[in-house]
């Protein structure tokens, strides 16, 4: 195989993210999709949605990172399955605020132990000090980006 000289893509780390989140991201949903039916991108809804109701479309966008096509597409499908529910913002009545329906709020709490038994397997062999750091890692990059992103 023939590599770019001067550029090592496995060492960069946008590339390394990305791939680790990818394959994080198929282990989680082969414990979801079969028995729920939902996808990555309606999995992330639901779990925003669970922690941070009500949101519009938008908050999903912002919490999630997904693009708005794929939010606005899973936002559709949760609808559509009844696993969420519109309601009228309270001051502004053109916006629209979405929670979790009782049918979706069960999903999510039957998910919830699967994720952290995943999260668990996924960081075996690291301390509580790796993980504290990792964490503490991702936050200066997420400050970073919203610095960069401002300017």
């Amino acid at each position: 195989m023939k590599r770019s000289p001067g550029f090592d893509l496995e060492s960069f780390l946008p590339y390394r993210l990305s791939v680790t989140t990818n394959r994080v991201s198929r282990a989680f949903a082969a414990q979801y999709q079969q028995e729920f039916g939902i996808s990555i991108p309606e999995w992330r809804a639901i779990a925003v949605l669970g922690a941070f109701a009500p949101l519009s479309s938008n908050g999903i966008v912002e919490r999630t990172a997904m693009d708005k096509a794929k939010v606005s597409r899973a936002v559709a499908n949760l609808l559509k399955r009844g696993l969420i529910e519109r309601e009228p913002h309270a001051t502004d009545q053109r916006l629209i605020q979405l929670t979790l329906s009782k049918a979706g709020r069960k999903i999510y709490e039957a998910v919830i132990p699967r994720a952290r038994a995943i999260e668990a397997e996924v960081t075996k062999g690291l301390s509580k000090a790796d993980i504290a750091h990792l964490h503490w890692t991702l936050d200066r990059i997420s400050a970073r980006l919203d610095e960069t992103e401002s300017e």
